[in-house]
């Protein structure tokens, strides 16, 4: 498999589950900007959205959304338990999760990493939305389990880690929302999470 990733970015969570599942994957980083990975490739050629993940998982076979790529993941190696069975309650809640993040949260931190700065109303607005919005995951969370769906972790929790971790970048603290705080910390905690980060930043290298 091929991972098209770039740094920060929310295929992050795509390293953290390949990080889990213990599998060997090449990535390639992208210049989302320029439409080139690393390697000069015209990135449009490969995923004609322009943006991450993209996962290859044979030669032409390219897969996209996190969404779609984590749950792919989690069931093609099903005896990892990172995603309930397929047609019961806990997927769907599995998919209600994955919906919030991808639709609601991760769209709420998107207006601070456009191109153009934001006017003092756009800001403003953009603020009281995503604020809302960890709002929703405090109260999620209210409950003290551990993970999104109880005491296992799941794919839902490496995209919803990934884009709790962007908070600082858009200059809010989580301390305002102490189980989504406390959450952040524990799933941190994780090996395969500490190192996916590791490789995502360019500390170590892809096996």
């Amino acid at each position: 498999m091929r991972l098209y990733f770039k740094r920060g970015a929310c295929s992050l969570a795509s390293r953290i589950v390949l990080a889990e599942l213990g599998l060997s994957y090449d990535a390639v980083s992208v210049d989302t900007d320029a439409g080139r990975t690393v390697d000069g490739r015209d990135y449009r050629r490969i995923n004609p959205k322009g943006y991450v993940p993209a996962l290859e998982i044979e030669q032409g076979e390219i897969l996209t959304e996190n969404p779609a790529i984590l749950q792919f993941l989690a069931d093609r190696y099903p005896s990892a338990g990172l995603a309930p069975e397929a047609g019961s309650l806990g997927r769907a809640r599995l998919q209600e999760w994955l919906n919030f993040i991808s639709s609601e949260l991760h769209k709420a931190f998107s207006p601070f990493f456009g191109v153009e700065a934001l006017t003092h109303d756009q800001t403003g607005r953009a603020y009281a939305t995503l604020e809302r919005r960890l709002g929703d995951v405090e109260r999620l969370l209210a409950d003290n389990r551990t993970y999104v769906l109880g005491d296992a972790f799941s794919v839902a929790d490496a995209y919803l880690f990934v884009v709790l971790g962007w908070s600082g970048a858009a200059g809010v603290q989580l301390d305002a929302w102490p189980h989504a705080s406390a959450y952040v910390e524990r799933v941190a905690a994780r090996p395969a999470v500490r190192l996916a980060a590791a490789l995502d930043a360019g500390r170590l290298e892809a096996a």
